[in-house]
C-alpha cells in the first residue's frame, strides 16, 4: 500500500488547532490534553515513577486527565489554479500585465463525544488563496530593426499556504463554537447578567 502524503499544505496542522481551541473565550472554553504526543507523555511520566521509586520517594503523579470530546479532521482539499487570469496591453513595445491565480484549501473537523462515540458536530470551510503578480515590460528595436532592447520588470505577491491553512482551522472552531450553540450543546453566556 501506498501513501501519498501532500507537500502542498503542511503536516503539522494540529498545532494549530490546539492553540485555536487554547486562545477562544480567552482560553477558558476548552480544556485541551495532549493526545498528538501521547506515547512521548506517558514514556515521560514511567520514568518519573521509577526515578522516584528508585529514591523511595512515595509521591503519587496527578491522574492524567481524560477528553469529554475528542475533535479531531484535517485538511481535505488543496485545488490549485481555480481560477486564473491576466490582462496586459502594449504600445509601441512599451506596457504593464498582471496576472492573477486562486487556490482553495478546504478543512473539515468533527466533535466526537467519548462517552458514546456519537458525532456531535461536523463542520467544513474553505479559505482562498490569492497570488497575483505585475509587470512592466519594454521592447524596443533600433538601428533600423537591426538591434534590439528589452526589459522587464515585476513583483509577485503569493499568500503564504500555512498562514490560510490556519486562517481555515481557526475558522473551522468558531463555526464549531456557532453549531454547537445552535444544537443546544453548550450556550454562550449573556454578558449583561454578570
Amino acid at each position: 500500500k501506498m501513501a501519498n502524503i501532500s507537500t502542498a499544505v503542511t503536516q503539522g496542522s494540529e498545532v494549530w488547532l490546539i492553540k485555536a481551541l487554547q486562545e477562544v473565550g480567552d482560553g477558558k472554553w476548552f480544556q485541551v490534553v495532549e493526545r498528538v504526543g501521547l506515547d512521548n507523555l506517558t514514556k515521560e511520566r514511567q520514568i518519573i515513577r521509577q526515578a522516584r521509586e528508585s529514591v523511595g520517594d512515595e509521591r503519587q503523579l496527578k491522574p492524567m486527565l481524560f477528553a469529554g470530546v475528542i475533535i479531531e479532521g484535517g485538511i481535505i482539499g488543496y485545488d490549485s489554479n481555480v481560477l486564473t487570469g491576466g490582462a496586459g496591453v502594449r504600445y509601441l513595445g512599451i506596457g504593464p500585465s498582471t496576472q492573477y491565480r486562486q487556490d482553495i484549501v478546504t478543512v473539515t473537523m468533527r466533535m466526537t463525544s467519548t462517552q458514546t462515540g456519537e458525532v456531535l458536530l461536523s463542520v467544513s470551510t474553505t479559505k482562498t488563496i490569492i497570488s497575483s503578480g505585475s509587470s512592466m515590460t519594454v521592447f524596443k528595436f533600433f538601428d533600423m530593426g537591426t538591434e534590439s532592447f528589452e526589459a522587464e520588470a515585476g513583483h509577485t505577491i503569493n499568500e503564504p499556504v500555512n498562514y490560510a491553512v490556519r486562517v481555515a482551522i481557526e475558522q473551522s472552531v468558531v463555526e464549531l463554537i456557532k453549531e454547537g450553540e445552535k444544537r443546544n450543546l453548550w450556550k454562550f453566556k449573556d454578558e449583561e447578567l454578570e
